[in-house]
């Protein structure tokens, strides 16, 4: 499958906001982010002070922004928005419940892997299991009840040790539970709009693909 191979600052400096693409390297001082937060190229710094940004811009920018922070090329990621469009409900909150629940978001947040592009990676590497059967295909849809677990030969990986430690700062969404020790990790619901914590505004996605 096709995936971006290029440099996963730049994607947080073009769309001015911390995407935690890089785990643990996006706490500390680091970041690339954090040293430089104006965007990139030649002309970075002039153009944050110049450009007004249309509304068009504004939509695209949005779009560009949830896409890259879940990890998908574009044309994967209008596929999911639309299915989002098809269920019932408000479609942009469709959206971002459908991209929660795939399988490599899961595994991030229940603090398997350091990053989403980690837990990818985990996941191709036959390290987990759900309700007890081998599964490694990222977008995976979880459901209520799914039990995650770190296969046995898989529990002494030092990276999914690594990221298990720093999961207190980072927190566990309510819609999930963790079972640290046992390396398991249990779907309670399905996530909400109220739990999606990253400064997201779903209404523009909707207005641009919307035209």
């Amino acid at each position: 499958m096709a995936r971006y191979t290029g440099a996963l600052c730049r994607q947080c400096r073009r769309e001015q906001i911390k995407l935690f693409l890089k785990g643990d390297r996006c706490y500390s001082d680091k970041c690339a982010f954090e040293r430089r937060s104006y965007a990139p190229g030649q002309h970075g710094q002039m153009n944050m002070r110049m450009r007004k940004m249309s509304d068009y811009a504004m939509q695209l920018r949005e779009k560009q922004k949830v896409r890259r922070m879940y990890g998908m090329l574009e044309g994967q990621f209008h596929r999911y928005f639309v299915k989002a469009d098809r269920l019932k409900g408000v479609t942009g909150e469709n959206l971002l419940v459908l991209l929660e629940r795939r399988l490599d978001n899961v595994i991030y947040r229940l603090g398997f892997a350091a990053s989403r592009n980690q837990a990818r990676q985990l996941l191709r590497h036959n390290h987990f299991m759900i309700n007890g059967k081998k599964v490694n295909i990222p977008s995976y849809q979880v459901a209520v009840n799914d039990e995650i677990t770190v296969k046995e030969k898989s529990r002494k990986v030092e990276s999914i040790n690594d990221s298990l430690s720093a999961v207190v700062r980072r927190g566990v969404p309510g819609w999930l539970k963790l079972e640290q020790d046992n390396f398991k990790g249990t779907v309670q619901a399905m996530p909400n709009r109220e739990e999606i914590t990253m400064p997201i505004q779903e209404n523009l996605i909707v207005e641009l693909y919307s035209k």
